[in-house]
């Protein structure tokens, strides 16, 4: 059993940044791969960002292309989404989740391949 614990969230005017973080109970939390996913009030969860084990492969969806940028810090069991140029429709709860052990070098991006999940950080952006 993974736990998951996210922080960061919180409220913030348009064009601002933050950066959630989300910490990891596992200390072989390097050999997994890790994504930040989202939903907004009455809409799906969405794939935002992914990171492989070793950090060499990261996607993410195209809408936060160029503006939200995940890392991971193996020594700390932790990954981050920073998050900058935030928008009004960027406003969700913010989901953590890894896959367990993942020998793939890529990063899965559907909701289907993520065994555990955090409980979610509230962003809102303000126009």
């Amino acid at each position: 059993q993974v736990q998951l614990v996210e922080s960061g969230g919180g409220l913030v005017q348009a064009g601002g940044s933050l950066r959630l973080s989300c910490a990891a109970s596992k200390r072989l939390f390097s050999m997994y791969a890790m994504g930040w996913f989202r939903q907004a009030p009455g809409k799906e969860r969405e794939f935002v960002a992914s990171i492989s084990w070793s950090g060499g492969s990261r996607y993410s969806e195209d809408s936060v292309k160029g503006r939200f940028t995940i890392s991971r810090d193996d020594a700390k069991n932790t990954v981050y989404l920073q998050m900058n140029s935030l928008r009004p429709e960027d406003t969700a709860v913010y989901y953590c989740a890894t896959t367990g052990p993942y020998e793939s070098a890529v990063p899965p991006t559907w909701k289907s391949e993520y065994q555990y999940w955090g409980q979610g950080t509230q962003v809102t952006v303000t126009s």
